[in-house]
């Protein structure tokens, strides 16, 4: 098997980068379709607007109505054929971001993605995760290549809810451990190939970068600003966690995090909320070592991500242990990057690797 890795043409970081996103879009268009959720195009669709018409590039702005899913995506796509544009521009989070990505995928134009948050993967990577309206991971969609450019604007993402912060470094932290084991099983990633040394090294360096500055980095977006850290953890949860899930592979982690999205109780959660819970119940699974689960768990509570069932807003009742297994057995389906771990896995085994990983959770809490 081949070794690939993939990655955006150009990757830009640093406070007020987003005031220069005219002169790196003229260099691939000359008449743009942007797209933002009412907050976002509120918040920085003025800046954006400026910027194009200082470096001559004309636009088109339009409302994302706030959930990646097929009927969305067919909406937006027919609004920007009707105003013959050349390249998208996806501004704000996750979901719009993808939801960019589809458009111009369909269209066949180059796309710039602009995230206003670091609270997940996605800006960088050749992909989008669909859902239904309702909320529900409907399917994956991938693409031949990644964005163009992705622009990550550092004093924009500092002044975020820190939540969504840490939810990307929940996203971030389960990169490593899923590029292990599927390098280990020595299944094929997302970008079509084997994993590579480089991209193993880039996601285990996410990683080493989340213990080393993620505490940190959250006082400061506490306080609104963005230090060092801030720029350090911004990259980890864009790029590096980006390159290093989509060139080194997913396992158990994701494929969890799909599972809770079966239940209603949890779509108040972020993504990277979910993940991070997926990931403490991969290394249950994988039978990690002490010293590794408790390395993980003392950095998900230090910034503040969930590690009990309680907290994913699961409470104690008479129907849970058949909520889980539906969980369990949503995260087992046919398709799912579960079935990239070194060995079989069965909805009973992850069934038993939540609870008992909720049970380490509250141990851990209390």
């Amino acid at each position: 098997m081949l070794k690939v890795i993939q990655s955006p043409s150009k990757y830009i970081q640093g406070p007020g980068a987003l005031s220069h996103i005219g002169r790196y879009t003229k260099m691939i268009a000359g008449h743009v379709f942007v797209i933002a959720d009412n907050f976002v195009m509120s918040l920085i669709g003025d800046t954006v607007s400026n910027s194009l018409e200082e470096h001559e590039v004309t636009s088109h702005f339009e409302i994302f109505n706030g959930e990646c899913s097929s009927s969305e995506i067919e909406r937006l796509s027919a609004i920007l054929v009707s105003n013959q544009c050349q390249a998208v521009i996806g501004l704000g989070g996750g979901k719009t971001l993808d939801t960019a990505k589809a458009i111009a995928y369909e269209s066949k134009i180059p796309i710039i993605i602009s995230p206003t948050l670091a609270s997940t993967d996605a800006p960088t990577s050749a992909l989008s995760v669909l859902y239904t309206e309702l909320g529900k991971f409907d399917r994956y969609l991938r693409y031949p290549q990644n964005p163009d450019i992705v622009l990550m604007d550092t004093s924009i993402v500092a002044k975020a809810p820190v939540r969504l912060f840490v939810a990307g470094m929940g996203d971030a932290l389960a990169t490593y451990f899923e590029a292990r084991a599927n390098s280990s099983a020595h299944k094929p990633t997302m970008a079509g190939g084997a994993t590579s040394t480089t991209a193993l090294a880039l996601a285990k360096l996410c990683y080493e970068t989340l213990i080393a500055e993620g505490y940190k980095a959250k006082l400061a977006v506490e306080a609104g600003v963005s230090t060092l850290a801030v720029e350090n953890i911004v990259e980890a949860n864009t790029y590096l966690s980006g390159i290093g899930f989509e060139s080194a592979g997913l396992a158990a982690a994701h494929a969890i995090h799909n599972g809770f999205t079966v239940l209603e109780e949890c779509h108040h959660l972020y993504h990277g909320e979910k993940v991070a819970f997926g990931t403490l119940t991969q290394l249950i699974l994988e039978n990690s070592s002490s010293e590794e689960l408790e390395a993980v768990l003392d950095f998900c509570v230090q910034v503040g991500l969930p590690v009990t069932l309680e907290q994913l807003g699961l409470r104690d009742s008479e129907k849970l242990h058949q909520k889980i297994m539906q969980v369990a057995i949503a995260s087992c389906s046919e398709e799912e990057t579960i079935h990239n771990m070194p060995f079989a896995v069965t909805p009973d085994q992850v069934y038993a690797a939540i609870l008992a990983t909720d049970r380490m959770g509250q141990d851990w809490l209390y």
